[in-house]
C-alpha cells in the first residue's frame, strides 16, 4: 500500500521506469496575414464568380471567374465598380440594400442582373446574391458578391431586313430568276455578265441570310421586292413598298 520501494524512493504510479510527461503548450495560432493568404487561395480555386466589395460596389478582391466575367485579370479588377459591369433589373433595388445596410441590416439579398463580357458578345443574365461579410460591429461592411448564371447568353433577335431591300437592278434580276430565267438569259437581258448576275445574287443572299435561288425568290415576296399579283414575276412598285435603291 505504501507509495515507496525497499530503498525508500517513491514508487511510479504508472508502474513503470518512464519519465513522467509534461503537457505540451499548443502552438501559437497563425498570424491574421496568413488566413488572408489562405482566403485568397481558396477564393481563387473556386469555379463560381466571386467578388468581395464595399457597400458602394467598388471590387477589393475578385477571383479569376469573376474576372472572366469583364474579360479581365483579377488584379485588374480592384476599384472598378460592379455596377459598371451588372445591370439590375430593378435599379431601385440597389438603393433599398443599401439603405438597409445602413440601417444594420444583414441579410442575403438576390439582384437579378444583365451583363455582357465584353464590346459585342451577347447578353446574359443571372443572379449576384450579396452578403454582407466581416466583423459585425462594421459600418458599413464588406459584400460577398456571387453570381450566378442563368441559361447562358440570352438569344439576340436577327435584325429586321427592311422591305426597301433591294435595289433596281436587284430587283428586276430576281423577278426574271422568279419567273424560271437562267443566269446567263437573266444577263443578256440586264447587260450583265454571268458573273454580274452571280455578284448580285450572292450579296443578296448574305443580305438577306439565305441560301440558294429559291430562298431568295421567296424572300422577295416576302419582303415585298416582288408584286404579288404579277405574272411574269415583276418589281414591286416603290410606292408600294418594293424595289428602292440601297446603299452598297
Amino acid at each position: 500500500m505504501g507509495g515507496a520501494t525497499h530503498g525508500g524512493a517513491p514508487e511510479d504510479d504508472t508502474g513503470g521506469d518512464c519519465p513522467r510527461r509534461e503537457p505540451q503548450a499548443l502552438p501559437d495560432p497563425p498570424p491574421a496575414s496568413a488566413y488572408r493568404d489562405y482566403f485568397v487561395m481558396l477564393l481563387y480555386r473556386i469555379p463560381t464568380p466571386i467578388a468581395v466589395c464595399r457597400v458602394d460596389g467598388l471590387v477589393l478582391i475578385a477571383n479569376p471567374a469573376m474576372a472572366a466575367q469583364w474579360g479581365s485579370a483579377p488584379g485588374q479588377l480592384r476599384g472598378r465598380n460592379l455596377l459598371d459591369r451588372f445591370r439590375p433589373r430593378d435599379p431601385a433595388q440597389i438603393a433599398r440594400i443599401m439603405e438597409a445596410l445602413r440601417l444594420g441590416r444583414r441579410s442575403r439579398y438576390p439582384v437579378e442582373v444583365r451583363w455582357r463580357t465584353g464590346p459585342g458578345e451577347p447578353e446574359r443574365q443571372g443572379e449576384l446574391t450579396i452578403d454582407p461579410v466581416g466583423d459585425p460591429s462594421a459600418a458599413p461592411p464588406a459584400l460577398l458578391a456571387l453570381l450566378r448564371e442563368d441559361g447562358g447568353a440570352i438569344a439576340a433577335a436577327p435584325p429586321a431586313v427592311p422591305r426597301a431591300a433591294a435595289s433596281p437592278v436587284e430587283a428586276r434580276i430576281l423577278a426574271l430568276a422568279a419567273g424560271g430565267a437562267t443566269t446567263a438569259s437573266i444577263g443578256s437581258a440586264l447587260g450583265l455578265t454571268v458573273d454580274g448576275v452571280n455578284y448580285h445574287l450572292t450579296r443578296l443572299a448574305r443580305r438577306w441570310r439565305v441560301q440558294g435561288r429559291t430562298a431568295l425568290v421567296a424572300k422577295a415576296y416576302v419582303l415585298g421586292v416582288l408584286a404579288p399579283d404579277r405574272w411574269p414575276p415583276a418589281p414591286a412598285a416603290p410606292e408600294d413598298g418594293g424595289a428602292h435603291p440601297t446603299a452598297p
